[in-house]
């Protein structure tokens, strides 16, 4: 238990390094500087010669076992970079050549109702209407044949091939939108018939859609072999094939470019978690190896005060020098310069299984956890000031399951046996 003087001295220290930080590079503090920076703290750079400071004029002859330690700042493992200067392959686009024109933009043309009863009178007629437009077709007269071919549909709008003859009349109007709207309707009413696709595939090729246009082509001699459709389909075939060659080449691009940035997230995930890895087991390097305390610079020992002694201390009613407790309370044994064993309930409890609880540890970090356990070293009549408090009693829990039912488990003072008792009254002697 840490005494009024050695608290001043603490005090004196502490303000001396706020006032004069370079102190902390002297070589003496070596250890209290590593430990400072394990607890995550930033220590300033030393200055030159400043008061405390080493002098820089001294030659660097000193073993390298007095060496200042260097910061625990682990290197970052270096993570390859993946090119990320190459573009990306544009897609091909083939010049329109002298058969492709603008597309239409003219409002849709009557499509009449599909789903209409239509009776024998109105199927005669729009045979009539047919033939009357066939024969425009032939005389050159396309304008005129699409407009017959629209009152021959008004009176039959279930007849496909006559869609499709309207939008043969369209494709040679170079109107290749207002024929794809004929074959889509051709198309619903016949899917087996070839003309629809035929004309479609040679409106999409007015508007330069060349894999669409092949398509369709190609469906259309599938289904009734067209020697105009195959010509067509041969002639923009290759086309195609280039289009889908750089369409190729850019899924292959984005694929590797997916790979790539994949396993740099791998080796970025790695490489934290090496780093993690390496400054826990430096921490743990570091608290294993201290002295003259437990971990969150209790000065003189853990903090006696429990309620029927700290688990695996010594019991009775005496004040036990060397145990840091006061009289009266059992308590576990001081760590100033080292752990003495305890007497009675067992003996000291190996402080390695303290130091190695990542629980126990991350509590005792706590500023709320620290100063209640400082304030119940200095004063143990405080401890039942933190009965309610779920951060403190967690942590008492937590040392009572660690090393057994006879620490700070309730107001219970352990029995002491025999050796308990042989261990006072050696000591009042």
């Amino acid at each position: 238990m840490s005494s009024p003087q050695q608290l001043e001295l603490l005090e004196q220290f502490v303000r001396m390094c706020k006032q004069n930080p370079a102190i902390l590079h002297q070589q003496s503090l070596g250890f209290f500087r590593d430990y400072l920076e394990s607890l995550g703290a930033t220590i300033p750079p030393p200055t030159a010669k400043g008061p405390g400071a080493e002098d820089s004029s001294k030659p660097d002859t000193e073993p390298a076992s007095q060496q200042p330690k260097p910061s625990a700042t682990p290197k970052q493992e270096p993570v390859e970079e993946s090119s990320e200067s190459e573009d990306e392959p544009e897609e091909l686009v083939i010049e329109l050549d002298d058969e492709c024109v603008p597309a239409d933009n003219d409002p849709p043309q009557p499509m009449g109702d599909d789903s209409m009863e239509v009776t024998d009178e109105m199927r005669d007629a729009a045979q009539e209407k047919r033939s009357e437009a066939m024969q425009a077709m032939s005389d050159g007269n396309r304008e005129k044949a699409v407009e017959v071919f629209t009152e021959a549909i008004l009176q039959n709008p279930q007849m496909a091939s006559l869609y499709a003859k309207r939008a043969s009349a369209y494709v040679k109007l170079r109107k290749p939108n207002a024929a794809i709207l004929d074959c889509n309707r051709a198309i619903k009413l016949n899917p087996d018939s070839a003309q629809p696709y035929k004309w479609r595939g040679m409106a999409y090729r007015k508007l330069g859609e060349w894999q669409k246009a092949v398509k369709d082509l190609d469906m259309c001699c599938k289904l009734d072999f067209d020697e105009d459709a195959y010509t067509m389909a041969k002639e923009i075939r290759p086309k195609v094939q280039k289009i889908a060659e750089r369409q190729r080449e850019i899924e292959r691009f984005r694929e590797e470019k997916e790979k790539r940035a994949r396993i740099k997230r791998v080796k970025k995930v790695r490489a934290e978690q090496e780093r993690a890895r390496k400054e826990e087991e430096e921490r743990q390097a570091k608290m294993g190896g201290m002295g003259g305390g437990f971990p969150g610079g209790f000065p003189g020992g853990f903090p006696g005060g429990f309620p029927g002694g700290f688990p695996g201390g010594a019991a009775g009613g005496h004040n036990m020098p060397g145990f840091g407790m006061p009289g009266g309370m059992g308590g576990m044994g001081g760590m100033g310069g080292g752990m003495p064993g305890g007497g009675g309930g067992g003996g000291m409890p190996d402080m390695s299984e303290v130091l190695n609880d990542p629980d126990l540890l991350q509590a005792m970090q706590d500023p709320e956890v620290m100063l209640a356990f400082q304030e119940v070293q200095a004063d143990p009549s405080k401890m039942g000031k933190y009965e309610n408090n779920p951060k403190v009693q967690r942590v008492i829990n937590k040392l009572s399951q660690r090393f057994g039912q006879g620490g700070a488990a309730g107001n219970a003072t352990p029995k002491p046996d025999a050796r308990e008792h042989t261990f006072a009254h050696d000591d009042v002697d």
